[in-house]
């Protein structure tokens, strides 16, 4: 294990060929599979971008590059005996640093745990490694994973590849980032408000945030919580979906896990891509915080161009804005619980975790009551939003990418936001319903930055989100952000 490489400067760096860092996850499997190409390969090859790139993003912070070349010899020769290969077999990824991985540092973004290595896996980490998977890179986040702009003391931030000079947002937005830029083909991420969705969004690649419960977010210390879920950040809906099936499935190790009614998503996506007689909703702003007006142009538009494709699309009016209050309430009791062991080292956190901690204590048992009784309001104006539409499409953040120096946004069309997570409420309002949703690349601004789509449906039905995210993904013709070229 090693820290992230420090590679010579941009302008002198040493060139790297994409013919096999740009090829989707599925298509690296299928060769490594077929013996086209081999593991060690593949990692080689991403091993060359990260040197050239990394450097420049800092979206890794921790490269196990022997581990993962010594696991790629042994994938190689799995594949020439012929055994068994897993969906993901020899293929490298990415694990957000708040996330437990055996044998490499896992430092959650803190100076608390700067040197710190786990002994066992998360049990999303060890699923997609039971997959075939191999662990190459640790990737940025803020501190405990609390912040809208993916930077903390110890690697400093993370930036965006289509502009360097601007955030790719948080907290997953080390392995946003490292995906879209092609230092990797596929990356682990965990959302609780945001945080695969929104850099996801910033960085034009698909992220979805599954339900609840379909992989264990062992070990969270809040095993019945519904609220941070682990999840793929992917270049299409198809790898996503590849991941899906990799890491989803029921566990005696969660009280709250469940299987999925389908059996692969990625074979869902394979059998059909028709939209045909799909009933969608369109609404511009479901927070009531705002939009701005290009960002709802471009959503708007790649939203009716479902309707040519035999969607039914209607844009609609729909306020949950009554759910920000109780997510707020409900993240302030999630702060605390999960930093509950180190509460007496709350001075050594950083502002943005401190805050949040601090405004949890303050809470009590009546305001999580009322919070919870308007958050069951919530979930039944969702639900019966569904059973008129089959999907609910917003833009997946109101604002565009802002600069690498800015915390977070603050205002909006000229309108200073009550609360600093409010520029995310879009987001996390379908957290706090427990709806899965993706978001997809809907098309670029005049700044060539990318726009992204939220795509919300009833709980399971993650296949049909990610064939609506395709669809919207190949009608914008985002590609990949040119530093990756």
């Amino acid at each position: 294990m090693a820290p992230a490489p420090s590679a010579p400067d941009v302008k002198e760096r040493a060139t790297f060929d994409t013919s096999l860092t740009r090829k989707s996850a599925r298509e690296l499997a299928r060769l490594i599979r077929t013996r086209a190409v081999s593991p060690v390969e593949v990692l080689d090859a991403y091993l060359a971008v990260i040197t050239a790139l990394n450097p420049k993003l800092n979206a890794i912070v921790t490269l196990a590059a022997e581990q993962a070349r010594d696991i790629a010899r042994r994938a190689e020769a799995a594949v020439m005996k012929g055994e068994t290969l897993g969906p993901l077999h020899g293929l490298p990824i990415g694990v957000k640093d708040a996330t437990p991985t055996a044998g490499i540092r896992t430092t959650y973004g803190s100076s608390l745990f700067k040197d710190y290595v786990p002994t066992e896996d998360a049990e999303a980490v060890r699923r997609l490694k039971a997959a075939g998977a191999i662990v190459l890179a640790k990737t940025n986040t803020p501190e405990f994973a609390c912040g809208a702009n993916t930077t903390n003391v110890l690697f400093g931030s993370t930036r965006n590849p289509w502009n360097p000079a601007l955030s790719p947002a948080g907290s997953s937005g080390g392995s946003a980032a490292a995906v879209a830029a092609g230092l990797l083909p596929i990356a682990h991420g965990t959302d609780f408000g945001c945080s695969i969705r929104i850099p996801a969004a910033f960085c034009g690649i698909v992220g979805i945030r599954p339900t609840p419960g379909l992989t264990p977010s062992h070990p969270l210390h809040l095993p019945w919580d519904p609220g941070q879920v682990p999840g793929p950040l992917a270049r299409d809906a198809e790898d996503a979906a590849l991941y899906l099936d990799a890491s989803v499935g029921f566990s005696r190790i969660s009280p709250i896990s469940v299987a999925p009614p389908w059996q692969s998503a990625l074979a869902e996506l394979q059998r059909s891509d028709d939209i045909k007689g799909l009933r969608i909703a369109y609404v511009s702003d479901i927070a009531g915080i705002g939009v701005e007006a290009e960002i709802d142009t471009i959503c708007r538009d790649a939203a009716a161009a479902l309707g040519k494709l035999g969607a039914e699309v209607e844009r609609i009016e729909f306020d949950a804005s009554g759910g920000r209050a109780p997510y707020q309430t409900w993240r302030g009791f999630w702060m605390v619980a999960q930093q509950f062991e180190r509460l007496k080292q709350i001075e050594q956190f950083g502002k943005n975790l401190r805050g949040n901690v601090e405004a949890g204590l303050k809470l009590n048992a009546l305001d999580f009551a009322a919070a919870e009784l308007k958050r069951a309001e919530m979930f039944h104006r969702f639900r019966k939003l569904f059973e008129r539409f089959d999907v609910l499409l917003t833009p997946a953040a109101p604002v565009p990418p802002y600069p690498i120096e800015m915390n977070f946004p603050d205002q909006i069309n000229g309108k200073k936001f009550e609360n600093y997570i409010d520029w995310i409420a879009p987001a996390y309002l379908i957290t706090l319903v427990t709806l899965p949703a993706a978001t997809a690349p809907a098309g670029l601004s005049k700044a060539g930055l990318p726009v992204g789509m939220q795509i919300v449906a009833p709980r399971f039905d993650e296949p049909l989100i990610l064939n609506v995210a395709r669809t919207i993904h190949r009608a914008s013709g985002v590609g990949a952000p040119p530093m990756a070229n």
